[in-house]
């Protein structure tokens, strides 16, 4: 079992081994998450999974108060030293490293990345977690794609985070086929709400997934999930 933290949009922290994970930090941009204080957030890592505003606004901010170590594509890397942020770990589509919590294994997104700035993301990417507490996937920004058919060659998943707003990523339909693609039952819903060309009926998303007979969480920003 492992603890889920949710800060709204794509932001959110899984603990692992006593490590604190945190994901894609757009914190203080949102609304939604106005009741978040980022100075409260711990974070030994922090993963992204991609340079668009959305998921790296606050992450200069957190990763110089708490020295986390920041995973991210090799030019987001770059992007992140120019700025005084050194403690960094780059990576790319296929790539797989050991760290002190369990294993991680970059994998496809279909979806763009380019930096607040406009300079150049590289690639988007998802992030399959394998450790001795538990296995999840995090899709990151993308479209549905056939790709995710290899996620269960890597793991048997405990929980999947996808993104579930349509329009700029997957929707509830394209998510639900996602689940089937990488054989987990259990998905924590990302990416919607935030904006208007991503807001969702929860009611109807939420009997989609049960239709399936799977479980779709959609949690409130502070909201802690253990699973």
């Amino acid at each position: 079992m492992m603890r889920f933290t949710y800060y709204g949009h794509s932001c959110f922290a899984v603990q692992i081994k006593g490590k604190k994970i945190l994901f894609d930090p757009f914190i203080t941009p949102n609304a939604l998450a106005k009741n978040i204080d980022i100075s409260q957030i711990a974070a030994d890592y922090i993963f992204l999974s991609h340079g668009h505003e959305d998921h790296v606004a606050d992450c200069i901010s957190i990763a110089g108060r708490t020295g986390a170590k920041v995973i991210c594509s090799f030019e987001i890397h770059i992007w992140l030293n120019n700025q005084g942020i050194t403690n960094t770990h780059p990576m790319n589509t296929g790539g797989k490293w050991a760290f002190d919590f369990g294993a991680v294994k970059c994998v496809v997104a279909q979806h763009s990345s380019g930096l607040p700035d406009g300079s150049y993301g590289g690639n988007p990417m998802g992030f399959v977690f394998t450790s001795e507490e538990g296995n999840f996937y995090y899709s990151g920004d993308t479209a549905l794609t056939l790709d995710m058919q290899l996620v269960p060659q890597y793991a048997i998943l405990n929980f999947a985070v996808l993104p579930v707003g349509d329009n700029f990523t997957m929707g509830i339909e394209d998510a639900i086929q996602a689940a089937r693609f990488i054989q987990c039952n259990q998905v924590i819903g990302v990416h919607y709400d935030t904006f208007g060309f991503i807001k969702i009926d929860h009611e109807k998303a939420g009997k989609a997934f049960s239709d399936q007979e799977m479980k779709l969480h959609l949690l409130q920003p502070g909201e802690t999930l253990d699973i």
